[in-house]
């Protein structure tokens, strides 16, 4: 397990490599407010390289260690390209939309290839591989924050470098679990049959909700912070500061995975849902206050924000026959990922007239409806 953890975090550095450099990308090119547009295309790319593998049954059809291999292969070098190809902003936007595309075959294939080894503790087992997932993400806020005088491609070749570490680590040392059922038919009727599952609705729909705020809040953490310290521009200290509140989310995985083990996926994912809407509204009215008031509240933000998510995906992998378990996962990933995309575009034009506290604040709606849609399928 702790290759595909490792592995897991190495390859989704990717993930927001383009947000950490995006002030010097759009100072370069002269073109402000790119920040929501990098984070977007990287998740239209995840959403359709998601979408293609869920309709072509790719992660059951096929060795999940060696889909991981070679996406990351793929992921790495096409994220070395915006620093090889002349700058052009098509060029970074079409890159980062491939990087998503290929994190379709790392992020939710590792969670198969978890599920393919732990019939019993899936919740602990994903707990500590999404917790991966966003320790990898924060990482380039590191980089960044850490103001080593180093330039922004740096941030690009080290990520790159890192997740092809970690592709090597699972196709050469992660071997396909001894529960992964090969399903080797291709069945256009499957996506309609998994939409028949309520138990999978049910997960699917926590999710769901807790996506709508997720990946806003992680793109725009960075504008908030500048807003309560009171700054024009961001400084090394604010990415740094940034790290750590998406970092700790690492933390919050691992520990709701173990607690998850004693009390179930469902309990600690509607906790950590119920937890992170507060938040949204506790938000309203931490400007002003004394930095380790607001500063607090962001830590707690961040774990609450991300410790259900692995629980409602072990929910989803486990509403489903084990030939299926593939498919669903990276189906529910792809529309939920969808659902991101609406919401930071939705938060990037309201930020024309509100202030960034109120935007954020606003994220409440997704936990609310995750919660009530999740009930209510659960008990039909």
């Amino acid at each position: 397990m702790i290759l595909i953890v490792i592995a897991q975090f190495l390859g989704t550095s990717l993930w927001f490599a383009g947000n950490a450099v995006a002030p010097e990308i759009s100072q370069i090119l002269n073109e402000p407010e790119i920040l929501a547009t990098i984070t977007s295309v990287v998740q239209f790319g995840f959403i359709l390289g998601t979408l293609v593998f869920a309709f072509f049954s790719v992660p059951d059809r096929f060795s999940p260690s060696k889909i991981f291999l070679v996406s990351s292969i793929l992921a790495a070098s096409v994220n070395l390209l915006i620093v090889v190809l002349p700058m052009q902003l098509s060029v970074v936007l079409v890159c980062r939309f491939l990087v998503g595309f290929f994190l379709a075959g790392i992020y939710p294939i590792g969670m198969k290839i978890a599920a393919d080894y732990y019939q019993k503790g899936l919740g602990a087992a994903l707990g500590f591989l999404v917790g991966a997932l966003v320790l990898g993400t924060a990482f380039p806020h590191l980089l960044k924050g850490l103001d080593l005088d180093f330039s922004w491609q740096i941030v690009i070749w080290v990520t790159s470098g890192l997740a092809l570490l970690g592709g090597v680590i699972v196709g050469l040392f992660v071997p396909d679990g001894p529960f992964h059922k090969i399903n080797s038919k291709f069945d256009f009727r499957l996506l309609t049959k998994l939409s028949r599952i309520s138990p999978l609705k049910s997960a699917a729909s926590g999710y769901f909700g807790h996506m709508w705020e997720l990946y806003t809040f992680w793109a725009f953490v960075p504008v908030l912070i500048v807003f309560f310290q009171g700054n024009e521009a961001m400084e090394a200290s604010d990415s740094l500061l940034t790290f750590f509140v998406i970092a700790i989310g690492a933390y919050s995985c691992a520990i709701g995975g173990v607690i998850a083990k004693r009390q179930g996926s469902s309990k600690v994912a509607q906790v950590a849902l119920i937890g992170s809407g507060l938040c949204c509204v506790l938000v309203l009215v931490a400007s002003g206050l004394p930095s380790w008031v607001w500063i607090s509240l962001l830590l707690i933000w961040g774990m609450f924000i991300t410790a259900d998510s692995p629980q409602f995906s072990t929910l989803v992998a486990q509403s489903v026959p084990a030939e299926y378990r593939g498919t669903a996962l990276t189906l529910v990933n792809s529309m939920g990922f969808a659902l991101s995309i609406v919401s930071i575009q939705f938060a990037q034009f309201l930020l024309e007239w509100i202030r960034i506290d109120r935007v954020l604040a606003m994220l409440f709606i997704g936990p609310l409806l995750g919660l009530m849609l999740f009930r209510f399928y659960k008990h039909q």
